[in-house]
């Protein structure tokens, strides 16, 4: 995010949709009790399935596929920012 920022004020501002996530996802208040327009976007993002696989494990309740999902959301970001930020770096050193 800071190579992408013309300076300290914009980096910290950036990621201001990513603090928002957790509070679209099923954190706080469970998926079938969010508003219809809304629980698309909370089921397919990627702290729905880290939550949902945590609470699983911490209560000892079936995690069914969320383990996988999450695994794959950590990866797939993963693999994405690496080629995003290495792609950025040696634009900016050219």
């Amino acid at each position: 995010m800071g190579l992408v920022s013309p300076n300290a004020e914009a980096a910290s501002n950036n990621a201001m949709p990513l603090i928002l996530l957790p509070l679209l996802s099923s954190a706080f208040v469970p998926l079938h009790s969010l508003p219809g327009w809304i629980q698309p976007v909370a089921e397919y993002q990627p702290f729905t399935p880290a939550i949902e696989t945590l609470r699983g494990l911490l209560l000892g309740t079936e995690i069914g596929h969320n383990g996988w999902l999450a695994v794959g959301w950590c990866v797939g970001l993963a693999v994405l920012g690496y080629f995003w930020s290495t792609s950025k770096f040696n634009h900016d050193q050219k």
